[in-house]
């Protein structure tokens, strides 16, 4: 692997970009290294500029040791009596005083690097923190383009990449620079420029050649990280689908797709560690060079008498010494550089405004009866496809309105409006007159309750999961929520009662199981407003009642939206509204749409059609087993929606 002679020109204006990403990130650490509010801390960080100086003085010391206890024994092998008594004991003392100097030198530096510990780790915490509040503060648009797996890595990488540039500035780079200069002056006055001069020119070369490798070397770096990313985001999307993969037995289609990932990640780490071991042979190489011009010119003087022998381990030891501060230079160059590139995606989700935002001294919602207004409400997920063409409708207070339709009509739309995941373009939603858009979101949504069609749970106990719709409920309340929502029987008949692990997404409980704990989780919150999404589409027609009994309570005196797929859940609904292509096609009561005999009776006739096809099936099954069995008959209102088509009918997909 050859390295180029230079950058290209794209690369070297990405280097200028990230000295620049550098600087900024240098400029917004500071308040954490530096907190206003830490006395504790800012002090932390003078001890250890204090202690940083002490080590450095000890460890220009040293050499000076190590050449007093060499010159001390020359001068005892020359055998020179008259000080024969200074040159036996000379050599022992410096030679303690070396092995002091270096313990005095080891001991300063670890009590540094253990005071600034807390400071360090406390500004990668804040910043970690700061990062996973604005990830929760963008819209829903920013959490849909993006990958959970992608984000976790990119969290990671940042809070090691920040805890790198942390460290390595105070702890390396500051003192590095420090040493340097000290080691400079010593030689200076110890011998004479030209030394100087070697030396500054090993440190320029050196450096020159750290830089151009390492900016050759971020672009591997950068897609390395790409392809462990991509790699990661493929193992979570796979295990978190589980259960889809084993229905189409697709476990080695998924492994071969993991195995390309993992291909490409490990031709990019093959080529960054090759690229590390030509940056670091030819660091040594250059390193090496200016150690022996500086020992070549020591030995010369020794032959002139200008030196001695304890100069010429001096100034080896000088070398050597200065090759230490100087490795750590290309290392925290190298370990900054890489940090940025690592950061450099956290920081730009840093650095993006969420899409909804509070207006400036926005309000808390008021609610006084809870009444629900769209006022000519416009909405587009993209500019070229609207979704909702100016709908205008009231949601009364304390009544429940229902809301169906085709897929796409844009019903699910609805409710992520109402709890602003999206502003709309063009009209007004109110509550109790007040336009959402004009109130804090954390108030709009205290007052807003959803139970989704498709519920997801937190990977910890069901206790947990109920507890998230008021979190200073108490036990009693939570288990009087889950009787309500016909789940209390369930839970205490498990070993672990309300204490059982609902697993990874709740994969652990059934659909319906995993309905009524986000049913009494909503019961709990209590709020004023409910929206229904389909609330017990994974039930039985047995369960679905009593829950239905249930949220029929619950919805008393309280605004209530259903977003409906099956027809049979809101017959009773005071007023029911149909969506067709974003526009409101029909609305009016149950027994009124079908008098119509529109789009809405045509949907019920159909859903009836399905429910009667599968009910023939099952009586034709039943036949076989239990000729002599009557079936009882079946009435109207409990006819729905069949939770799968049979095939005998053509599928009916009245689903959002």
């Amino acid at each position: 692997m050859s390295q180029p002679a230079s950058p290209p020109r794209d690369d070297r204006q990405r280097a200028a970009k990230l000295r620049a990403s550098l600087v900024r990130t240098l400029v917004q650490l500071w308040p954490y290294i530096w907190p206003s509010d830490r006395a504790d801390l800012k002090r932390r960080v003078m001890i250890a500029m204090v202690l940083l100086l002490g080590a450095k003085l000890a460890t220009i010391a040293v050499p000076f040791t190590f050449k007093y206890a060499t010159d001390a024994l020359a001068g005892q092998a020359s055998g020179d009596a008259p000080w024969l008594g200074w040159v036996v004991a000379a050599p022992i003392v410096m030679t303690l005083a070396y092995g002091g100097m270096r313990i005095v030198m080891a001991g300063l530096t670890q009590l540094r690097d253990g005071l600034f510990a807390k400071v360090a780790m406390h500004a990668v915490r804040r910043l970690a923190l700061l990062t996973f509040e604005h990830m929760h503060m963008l819209s829903l648009r920013f959490h849909l383009e993006r990958k959970t797996g992608g984000l976790t890595r990119v969290l990671e990488r940042g809070r090691n990449g920040i805890e790198v540039i942390v460290r390595m500035v105070i702890l390396q780079l500051v003192p590095t620079v420090v040493e340097v200069a000290l080691i400079t002056a010593v030689l200076l006055w110890q011998f004479d420029w030209r030394y100087v001069v070697v030396i500054l020119l090993t440190v320029a070369i050196y450096m020159g050649y750290t830089y151009y490798a390492t900016e050759w070397r971020i672009n591997i770096r950068r897609k390395m990280n790409d392809s462990d990313t991509d790699a990661n985001t493929k193992a979570i999307d796979s295990l978190l689908n589980y259960e889809t993969v084993k229905y189409f037995t697709a476990e080695e289609r998924e492994t071969r797709r993991y195995d390309r990932s993992m291909e490409r990640y490990e031709d990019a780490s093959v080529r960054s560690y090759t690229s590390l071991a030509v940056l670091n042979a030819g660091q040594a190489a250059i390193f090496t060079a200016g150690l022996t011009a500086t020992m070549v010119m020591c030995a010369y003087g020794i032959r002139n008498g200008t030196n001695t022998v304890g100069d010429f381990v001096m100034i080896n030891a000088m070398m050597i010494q200065l090759y230490q501060p100087l490795n750590f230079m290309g290392m925290v160059y190298r370990e900054i550089k890489q940090a940025v590139t690592d950061i450099e995606v956290m920081f730009q989700i840093l650095a993006r405004d969420p899409e909804i935002k509070d207006r400036p001294g926005a309000p808390a919602l008021k609610i006084s009866a809870g009444s629900v207004r769209f006022d000519n409400v416009s909405f587009a997920y993209e500019p070229d496809r609207p979704i909702l063409k100016g709908i205008s409708f009231e949601v009364p207070a304390g009544r429940t309105i229902a809301v169906v339709g085709p897929s796409g009509a844009g019903k699910s739309t609805i409710s992520r409006l109402l709890f602003r995941f999206y502003d709309i373009k063009g009209g007004r939603i109110l509550i109790d007159g007040q336009d959402i858009r004009d109130v804090s979101q954390v108030s709009l949504r205290e007052a807003i309750g959803m139970v989704p069609q498709d519920t997801v749970l937190f990977n910890d106990t069901i206790r947990y999961n109920i507890r998230y719709g008021r979190w200073e409920a108490t036990d009693a309340e939570v288990e009087e929520a889950a009787r309500l929502a016909q789940i209390d029987d369930f839970i205490r008949k498990s070993p672990k009662g309300y204490e059982t692990e609902v697993g990874e997404r709740g994969l652990k409980l059934s659909g319906g199981e995993k309905q009524r704990v986000a049913i009494a989780r909503t019961i709990l919150k209590a709020p004023p407003i409910l929206i229904l999404d389909e609330a017990t589409s994974a039930l039985d027609s047995h369960t679905e009642r009593d829950i239905q009994d249930a949220l029929d309570r619950v919805s008393q005196n309280r605004t209530t939206l259903v977003i409906a797929h099956r027809l049979s859940t809101i017959v009773g609904a005071d007023e029911i509204i149909v969506l067709d292509g974003g526009r409101i096609a029909e609305r009016g009561t149950h027994p009124q749409l079908l008098a119509m005999g529109g789009l809405y009776a045509s949907m019920w006739n159909r859903q009836r059609e399905a429910e009667a096809a599968r009910e023939t099936l099952e009586l034709v099954g039943d036949s076989d087993t239990a000729p002599n069995r009557n079936p009882p008959p079946v009435a109207d209102d409990e006819l729905e929606l069949p939770r799968a088509a049979p095939r005998v009918v053509a599928p009916i997909d009245v689903a959002e």
